[in-house]
């Protein structure tokens, strides 16, 4: 048996009322999620222990079968493992947005979604005019990565910088006094290296304000990246590999660091997908084409897609709708109908995290998974959407899983049949 799961990242909603109180998954065309949700089984999925903030850090290392209570160290160092950046013991990894900020606001996240071309002059230059503090790493867009030498910079308080778009920086810096579980003396040292990073931060903008580049998209009517943002930081984590730990050969195809960097630290194969963005024009049917050939050499496959999440964050219900229907048509469809014999695979659709349109950023609620194999027993769910795989969830008296316990009752279903 081999299996393929395919993630959605932000993919559910909340009822809109531009969509006269339906979510977007409700309105996508989705048939061949509904098949496997009406042909298959379906249930609700914590990927967010409490406490935990609903980050696809989090999210994604439970999908992968991973408890984060008992090994997420931070986005920061996920993300290095994928763009070369090797950790020693008293680094901290930070991930570093390009963002723009006008008039001490955060006004664009991802400082209009910069190309990769364009950040990595920008890098260059940061480290050319910071190399005391750290080192800068070049990423994939407006995602890049910042490492400092000293591990008390994984106990400052930081912020996602998608969770206060048009808030005062001031109010949403790196903090000390109110770090991750500081001793009382700590506090000081805490205080003053979160004062020391955050002049990093705002020191960039002199960089990075009348860099040429920025002069560009100025001109062009685009976002200047005219300032850094640090958080999501943590020192190097220690993982079990994914073949001792499910004794099978897995694989990941994304267009995101982060992913690629779990996939790292567990000894996934990262696929490499030429077209594979991290945004809406991914290359959706590049995705399910690599899908169907690594296949052909390994057990499992992680298909991982953002745009939905990207959708959401900008609050653009179309572009989340239709990001929805691509990942329905051009990889389940394109799996579905290519696989060489559907009775050797299971299928798994689920997405990490909500991402709701009307406030922009994640929340940790429950979702929605189902998964397929055929000649396993039916839940009799009618559609894949938040409303239906809830309405099927409580009419067979399911509870709610921890989000890494999936991955094994995945490959126990795909082995037996159903498991409930």
């Amino acid at each position: 048996m081999k299996y393929v799961v395919v993630i959605g990242d932000g993919m559910v909603d909340e009822p809109l009322r531009e969509l006269n109180g339906e979510t977007p998954l409700q309105k996508a065309k989705t048939p061949h999620m509904d098949f496997i949700a009406k042909k298959g089984s379906c249930g609700m999925l914590q990927t967010v222990p409490q406490g935990m903030e609903p980050g696809s850090d989090v999210a994604n290392l439970s999908i992968m079968g991973y408890d984060p209570k008992k090994y997420y160290t931070g986005r920061g160092p996920l993300e290095a493992a994928s763009i070369g950046a090797t950790l020693k013991d008293d680094d901290v990894a930070f991930r570093c947005n390009l963002i723009t900020q006008k008039d001490g606001l955060l006004a664009d996240f991802n400082a209009g979604h910069i190309s990769t071309a364009e950040a990595a002059e920008l890098i260059e230059s940061l480290n050319q005019a910071f190399f005391r503090y750290g080192k800068f790493y070049l990423g994939t867009s407006y995602r890049h990565l910042f490492v400092y030498n000293d591990k008390k910079a994984a106990l400052l308080k930081s912020t996602p910088p998608h969770d206060e778009v048009g808030e005062p920086l001031q109010e949403h810096l790196l903090k000390g006094d109110n770090a991750l579980n500081p001793s009382s003396e700590n506090r000081d040292v805490l205080n003053n290296l979160s004062s020391k990073l955050n002049e990093l931060m705002y020191k960039s903008s002199d960089v990075l304000e009348n860099h040429p580049i920025n002069q560009k998209r100025i001109d062009s009517g685009k976002n200047p990246a005219n300032m850094i943002w640090l958080w999501g930081q943590g020192p190097k984590p220690h993982l079990p590999s994914f073949q001792e730990k499910y004794n099978l050969k897995g694989a990941t195809i994304t267009g995101v660091d982060l992913i690629k960097g779990i996939g790292t630290y567990l000894g996934l194969t990262n696929v490499n997908v030429p077209g594979a963005t991290g945004f809406y024009d991914t290359d959706y049917c590049g995705k399910a084409k690599h899908a169907l050939e690594a296949l052909e050499d390994h057990d499992l496959i992680f298909i991982h897609v953002e745009a939905p999440d990207e959708a959401g964050h900008a609050g653009d219900i179309q572009e989340k709708i239709s990001a929805i229907e691509r990942i329905d048509q051009r990889i389940l469809g394109k799996l579905i109908e290519e696989l060489p014999s559907i009775d050797d695979y299971a299928l798994a659709v689920l997405p990490d995290h909500p991402t709701p349109i009307d406030i922009r950023t994640h929340t940790s609620d429950p979702v929605p998974y189902a998964v397929y194999t055929p000649g396993c027993q039916a839940d009799a769910t009618e559609l894949y959407s938040e409303v239906s795989v809830r309405k099927s969830f409580e009419n067979n008296s399911k509870e709610i899983m921890d989000g890494y316990k999936f991955l094994e009752f995945f490959i126990n279903y795909g082995n037996k049949g159903n498991t409930r």
